[in-house]
């Protein structure tokens, strides 16, 4: 069976309108909230109750999977280096869970994955949930502040470029190129910090 991409979407400091705007011009009809903590005191209108009834409002299904899928995991706050707290997360059931369920979900929705960053190299959405979904082939597509589409692959190749650990042309095979995704994703994490 096909299934729809995957997309996914940061609030940012959009008004509503805008944010729905986004979602209705691409054809998404169910959201997946993965915020660990479904709540924003600067934006109140992304708050769980408010925004489901503004996607309810627009014909736009609205679910919470931040318990699975959130990027803030109270059992591994004390690790201290994010890539490895990344990591230990993916290694959850709960995750793993979480992520059968987007799967499943995009054999029939065109589903949208949400968190509040505005730009998917800073948010787990991309960085976590993503990275993961598009290993086990799902394709995958950020919908950028200004509405543009960007392909995952493109996401990483950007990622790469920013972290500079893009392996060079001539030389690169799959194990070079895998290294280097994974030093960029681990960069990332860490806010490009330690590279």
């Amino acid at each position: 069976m096909d299934r729809f991409p995957v997309l996914t979407i940061g609030h940012s400091s959009h008004d509503v309108a805008t944010f729905r705007g986004l979602l209705t011009r691409h054809r998404v009809d169910a959201v997946a909230d993965v915020r660990s903590i479904p709540y924003s005191r600067r934006y109140p209108q992304f708050a769980k109750r408010p925004l489901a009834a503004a996607l309810k409002d627009a014909g736009i299904a609205y679910g919470w999977l931040g318990d699975a899928l959130g990027g803030r995991q109270e059992a591994f706050a004390a690790i201290a280096d994010p890539a490895e707290r990344y990591d230990r997360m993916a290694g959850r059931r709960e995750f793993q869970a979480g992520l059968d369920r987007v799967v499943a979900a995009s054999a029939t929705r065109r589903l949208a994955l949400m968190c509040a960053e505005r730009e998917p190299m800073q948010c787990h959405r991309a960085l976590l949930v993503s990275r993961h979904l598009a290993a086990r082939g799902a394709a995958i597509r950020h919908i950028l502040a200004d509405g543009a589409l960007e392909p995952h692959a493109d996401f990483e190749a950007r990622l790469m470029a920013t972290a500079g650990t893009v392996p060079p042309p001539l030389f690169a095979d799959d194990d070079s190129r895998a290294a280097a995704l994974r030093e960029a994703y681990a960069a990332a994490a860490r806010g490009f910090k330690r590279l």
